[in-house]
């Protein structure tokens, strides 16, 4: 089944923000998701939990979810949106690329890279991306958080900071 540009019925298009609202509504976000998983040792909670706050406070997030570290490669793991790619080897798309070489990857022109390695296209809406590496309290690569948005260049080091801030708290630091 090949992946349609038509948006699904259940799926916004993605809205963006100012630096300012942006600020306001991670600071909302977070401050919802901490309220929440407080003392959740639960991963996959957890994981939920930040997918479904992030994705509400913040109205440019088309896709949101974890790829978690099974057997060598990327696995879907807990996420909301249109389908996602279920396997994903390190170093291939944007998910491998943040995998393999354990950096948060911005992407402003999701279009403009190359289709099949250096991006998966799971969703031809997609247009920006950022893909966050996730590690445990023993600095083990446990996942990828990777957002899209149906917008070019909607992710910038506002969200790189925001991110990389609440997963190392999430999960490396318990």
């Amino acid at each position: 089944m090949a992946a349609s540009a038509e948006m699904p019925y259940f799926i916004k298009p993605s809205q963006a923000l100012t630096t300012a609202e942006k600020h306001e509504a991670y600071q909302t976000a977070i401050q919802a998701i901490e309220a929440n998983i407080f003392g959740e040792t639960d991963e996959t909670l957890k994981m939920v939990t930040i997918n479904c706050l992030l994705k509400t406070y913040l109205p440019y997030y088309y896709w949101v979810g974890f790829y978690q570290v099974k057997n060598g490669r990327l696995t879907v793991g807990p996420y909301q949106g249109t389908l996602g790619c279920l396997h994903i080897d390190f170093g291939r798309g944007v998910c491998g690329k943040a995998a393999q070489t354990q950096e948060t990857q911005l992407v402003e022109d999701t279009h403009a890279l190359e289709q099949g390695t250096a991006h998966i296209a799971c969703d031809p809406n997609s247009q920006s991306e950022i893909v966050v590496p996730v590690f445990n309290p023993a600095g083990d690569l446990i996942a990828v958080f990777d957002v899209d948005s149906t917008l070019k260049g909607s992710f910038d080091e506002v969200d790189a900071a925001y991110l990389e801030s609440l997963l190392k708290k999430t999960f490396a630091e318990g």
